[in-house]
C-alpha cells in the first residue's frame, strides 16, 4: 500500500469500529470485515491496524476470533493523531539534493524543505480539529463549509 493511502484507510477503519461499537474484545471487528468496508485486502488492514495499535488507538487480537477494537471514544481520537500513527504527512514530496557548487542548487532544497514542513504543519493543524466522531456525523461543525472534490464519491 502506498504511503498516501495509509491515512485514509486508518481513518476509515477507526470510523467503522466506532460505528460498529467495537470497544472491547467481544465486539472486535475482524480484518476481513474492515477490509470489505474500505474496500481493500485484509493484509492491508492488518498492517494499518498494527500501526494504530502501536499508537494506542486500538487493540487487536489475532486468530479465528480476532479483530480490532477502539481503546478510546471516537470523539477523543483526532485525525492528526491518526496521521502520526501511520507515519503520514502531506505527501508533497521531498526536494532533490541540488548540485554542489551551484548557488541555487545548494540553497533551494533547504527552502523547499521549509515550505514542505510548513505545509505538513498546516495539514496537522487542520486535522487536529477533526475527530473520528466528526467523520460519522452528518454535518459536523469541524467540516462545515468544506467542499468535496468532484472525484470523491458522494
Amino acid at each position: 500500500m502506498s504511503d498516501s493511502q495509509r491515512f485514509p484507510v486508518a481513518a476509515h477503519a477507526l470510523a467503522y469500529l466506532a460505528h460498529k461499537g467495537a470497544y472491547a474484545p467481544a465486539q472486535a471487528a475482524p480484518s476481513a470485515e474492515l477490509a470489505a468496508s474500505v474496500p481493500t485486502n485484509p493484509v492491508v488492514i492488518r498492517r494499518v491496524t498494527a500501526m494504530l495499535a502501536r499508537a494506542g488507538l486500538i487493540a487487536t487480537r489475532s486468530g479465528a476470533s480476532g479483530g480490532s477494537w477502539l481503546l478510546r471514544k471516537p470523539e477523543n481520537i483526532r485525525l492528526d493523531e491518526v496521521l502520526r500513527a501511520v507515519n503520514g504527512c502531506a505527501h508533497l514530496g521531498s526536494p532533490p539534493a541540488g548540485a554542489k557548487g551551484c548557488p541555487i542548487g545548494e540553497h533551494i532544497p533547504r527552502q523547499v524543505a521549509k515550505a514542505l514542513t510548513a505545509a505538513d504543519q498546516a495539514a496537522a493543524d487542520a486535522l487536529s480539529k477533526v475527530t473520528i466522531a466528526d467523520l460519522l456525523a452528518e454535518q459536523p461543525a469541524s467540516l462545515a463549509g468544506i467542499k468535496v472534490p468532484a472525484r470523491v464519491p458522494a
